[in-house]
């Protein structure tokens, strides 16, 4: 009789990652990239001798471009590191190996080393600060009259409070402390994991940097592309 073989334990669970990106970039990339298209395909069907090749040039260059600064910016995060996914590299950053995250007029990654990494994917909007220090402002001021909750109350401004908090990102306000910009909640929510996982012994490593291949090789095959022809007779 054969006795069973011991079984090793099953490896951890690997958490998965939380994706920030920024939708506007995402819209605004994807109009873009519509109307680059459209006159670029435009110029080769109708267009007639070296226009085409000039056309055929530009759509090289532009297109991976535009494409890395609107629709490729993203920030992953999961238990054991932060990856940044910027226009022309990918930044792999252990919680370990980060020092602080930074929020002024853009939201960087300083590493340990001193090195900083800028976040694209998470812009940062001095007009959405301004409306959710109004919003915090707002909030306040009920908590101290009393009067927020009570439907169809006026405001010290003559503006009824349901319009001041119906459907805002605020409306719980009470509940969890002042009201945050979009961007600068994401970047409060990166530094408690920073916090929580720093000391992880899964959440240690090296930074690792790759430049984005994919994107500067076409971009520089256009670009030369592109000036020859503007180069020749």
């Amino acid at each position: 009789m054969t006795t069973p073989e011991p079984q090793s334990p099953s490896p951890d669970p690997v958490s998965k990652d939380r994706v920030y990106r920024s939708h506007m970039g995402i819209v605004g990339g994807v109009l873009l990239l519509a109307v680059v298209l459209w006159l670029g395909i435009d110029a080769l069907v109708r267009g007639e001798g070296r226009t085409q090749w000039l056309a055929l040039a530009a759509l090289i260059l532009i297109v991976p471009l535009v494409s890395a600064f609107t629709l490729r910016p993203a920030v992953y995060a999961n238990e054991d590191r932060l990856r940044i996914r910027n226009p022309l590299r990918v930044i792999v950053l252990p919680w370990g190996q980060i020092a602080s995250l930074r929020s002024g007029y853009s939201n960087e990654v300083v590493a340990k080393s001193g090195t900083k990494f800028q976040l694209w994917a998470l812009p940062v909007s001095l007009r959405a600060r301004k409306k959710a220090a109004r919003r915090s402002s707002r909030a306040a001021v009920e908590r101290s009259t009393g009067t927020r909750g009570e439907r169809g109350g006026r405001g010290r401004e003559g503006l009824s409070v349901d319009r001041l908090e119906f459907g805002a990102p605020g409306a719980d306000t009470d509940a969890h402390g002042p009201v945050r910009a979009e961007t600068d909640q994401v970047m409060d929510d990166l530094r408690e994991l920073l916090e929580r996982r720093e000391n992880a012994e899964s959440a240690q490593g090296e930074v690792t940097v790759r430049w984005a291949y994919e994107v500067v090789g076409p971009a520089i095959a256009g670009a030369v592309l592109l000036l020859i022809l503007l180069t020749m007779p």
